[in-house]
């Protein structure tokens, strides 16, 4: 049987008390009393029946529940405000929703997306930055109009697809010795395609391996790689003037290279796929187009 309904605003107390560290901060940005926000908190421990937040005085964490909680909530509220936004405007307008990876040429693709935004003030523009394993999945539920995602070459489904090429680095100034047994790896979060690709190919070489560091985003990696904590696999975009590229006769194979594919959802609408063209226009700028 299905428990009680989830308030909205208890979930908005809930997220505002983890994010402003304390009850009365939280009250500030939801404009509650301390006292009220604390009820709601207190709510929704009951709804759920456990503990969601260790109360040490004036300052509050998530438990491990409570954690669980916070992206759901954070998520369900999105969605909350971009159902009202879709169905108080308009239908000439809508929201259009972009995935694309973290270190896909950050700077330059924003001033794309601003000027689209621009073109289009009845629209709203939903971006969101993540590993592609996670965008492929958002995309086939529906959650996304069109998205950028790294993929082995090859795939199919894509309106474009630009080849990506990767490289073993190391640091220049305190390089990881090549020969060291387990290797150690700087690498993102499972799932992701470097990740998988680099364990594959020291467990290939017949080599152990070990993760010794691990980031969400392609700044920590340059970072570690440049520290000489690990070695790792980075786009030829993403490799700096302090790193060294491992070659073969380093002990490292070659990498079979990856695509980056912008694919776009059979739903989307007009709008959407304009977009798509102009980011197909901007990739086609930015690297060569994969021939099919």
């Amino acid at each position: 049987m299905a428990g009680p309904a989830l308030d909205l605003d208890l979930l908005r107390s809930f997220v505002s008390v983890i994010e402003a560290g304390g009850f009365t901060r939280a009250g500030e940005r939801v404009h509650r009393t301390q006292s009220t926000v604390s009820q709601q908190i207190r709510r929704l421990e009951e709804t759920f029946g456990r503990p969601l937040l260790h109360r040490n005085g004036k300052h509050v964490t998530p438990t491990e529940e409570g954690e669980r909680l916070l992206s759901y909530a954070r998520r369900i509220l999105s969605l909350a405000e971009e159902a009202r936004d879709v169905v108080a405007r308009p239908a000439s307008d809508g929201v259009v929703r972009l995935g694309i990876p973290e270190d896909f040429a950050a700077n330059r693709l924003t001033t794309v997306l601003s000027k689209f935004a621009r073109s289009r003030p009845g629209l709203r523009l939903d971006v969101r930055c993540d590993l592609s394993v996670k965008l492929c999945s958002d995309l086939e539920r529906g959650e996304l109009d069109l998205a950028l995602m790294k993929r082995d070459a090859g795939g199919t489904g894509a309106i474009a697809t630009w080849r990506e090429n990767l490289n073993w680095v190391t640091s220049r100034s305190r390089p990881v010795d090549p020969h060291r047994n387990p290797v150690p790896l700087a690498v993102f979060p499972q799932g992701c395609l470097y990740r998988n690709r680099a364990i594959h190919a020291i467990e290939t070489a017949g080599r152990t391996w070990h993760i010794a560091y691990t980031s969400p985003n392609f700044a920590g990696i340059q970072a570690a790689v440049s520290a000489g904590l690990g070695v790792s696999i980075l786009p030829e975009s993403a490799i700096l003037a302090d790193h060294q590229v491992l070659r073969a006769k380093d002990g490292f194979a070659p990498i079979s290279n990856t695509e980056l594919a912008l694919v776009l959802s059979p739903d989307a609408g007009a709008a959407a796929r304009c977009l798509g063209e102009l980011l197909a226009d901007f990739c086609d700028a930015a690297s060569p187009r994969a021939v099919a």
